[in-house]
């Protein structure tokens, strides 16, 4: 479940604890909705530290090739090219 998903049961979970007055025998939605809200957090929680451990910053490992002949100077110790 990513970030998105996270954010709807967030969601989800308000709505159904602050926005609704419905009643349900045997369900209390308050309750459901309290729940909701507590994973999608803990989902946030988990995928925010797992995706601050992927943005390690690996210095490149190329090597810089250096051309010491200056530019226009067509022969190279006395020979073409």
């Amino acid at each position: 479940m990513g970030l998105g998903g996270c954010i709807i049961l967030i969601a989800a979970g308000a709505i159904l604890t602050f926005a609704t007055d419905w009643d349900m025998q045997g369900v209390n939605l308050d309750m459901v909705g309290v729940i909701l809200m507590i994973v999608g957090l803990i989902g946030v929680t988990t995928f925010s530290s797992i995706a601050r451990r992927r943005r390690v910053m690996v210095p490149p490992t190329t090597t810089t090739v250096v051309d010491d002949r200056r530019p226009g100077d067509r022969y190279h110790n006395g020979y073409g090219g």
